[in-house]
C-alpha cells in the first residue's frame, strides 16, 4: 500500500518538434526511411558514396587501354571507385524502360493501386473468406498472382532482360574506358620487385 502513495517525479527536459521548413522532392527522396535496419545503412552508405557527376563523365579521362592485360585492374578499379554512380545509371535505365512503356505503367499502377487498397482495407478490418482470415501476406501473394498475367502482357520480362542488358553494356563500357587515377599518374606499370 505504500507505493500507491509515493510521486513519481516525471520532471526533466523535452524537446518538441523542430520548426518545419519547406522540404524539395530532392530531400524527401534522399530521406527515405526502411525498416530494416541494414538496408537503411546499405542505402545511407551509397548516397555517400556517389562520387561527383562531373568526375564520373570527365570525357578527357575516357581513353581505350594500349593493350588487353590491364582491362581486368581498370574494370576492377572503377567498379570499385563508382560502384554508386552505376546503381544510379541502372536505376535510371529502369526509370527510362518503365516510363517510355506505357502497358508496363499501366500494369504497375494496377498492381500498386490493389496493393494500397487491401492496405487500407486492413487498417480497418481483417479479410475473411469463409470463415477464415486470409492473412496480408496472402493477400500480396493473390494480387502478385493475379497481376503475373497482366506484367506478362505488358512485356515487364523482355523490359527486365533490356535493362540487365544495357546496363551491363554501359557499365562496362564505362569501366574499360575511363582511366584511373594511377594511370593518370604513370603509376599502373610499375611492378614492385620482391626483395
Amino acid at each position: 500500500m505504500e507505493k500507491d502513495n509515493e510521486k513519481l517525479d516525471l520532471s526533466g527536459n523535452l524537446d518538441g518538434p523542430a520548426e518545419s521548413q519547406p522540404v524539395d522532392l530532392k530531400a524527401k527522396l534522399m530521406a527515405i526511411q526502411l525498416s530494416n535496419v541494414s538496408a537503411r545503412e546499405w542505402l545511407q552508405h551509397r548516397r555517400e558514396t556517389v562520387k561527383p557527376w562531373t568526375e564520373f563523365l570527365n570525357t578527357a579521362r575516357f581513353k581505350a587501354p594500349k593493350s588487353v592485360a590491364p582491362v581486368g585492374k581498370r574494370v576492377v578499379r572503377n567498379v570499385e571507385h563508382f560502384q554508386s554512380n552505376y546503381l544510379f545509371v541502372f536505376l535510371g535505365l529502369i526509370i527510362f524502360c518503365v516510363l517510355t512503356s506505357p502497358l508496363l505503367i499501366v500494369a504497375l499502377a494496377v498492381c500498386l493501386g490493389a496493393c494500397y487498397i487491401i492496405n487500407l482495407k486492413n487498417k480497418e478490418s481483417k479479410l475473411s473468406l469463409l470463415g477464415h482470415e486470409i492473412s496480408l501476406a496472402q493477400q500480396y501473394g493473390a494480387v502478385g498472382v493475379i497481376s503475373f498475367p497482366l506484367f506478362w502482357l505488358a512485356g515487364a520480362g523482355s523490359a527486365v532482360f533490356w535493362v540487365i542488358g544495357a546496363s551491363f553494356f554501359l557499365i562496362m563500357a564505362h569501366a574499360v574506358f575511363y582511366q584511373t587515377t594511377e594511370e593518370l599518374e604513370g603509376f599502373a606499370d610499375l611492378n614492385m620487385e620482391v626483395v
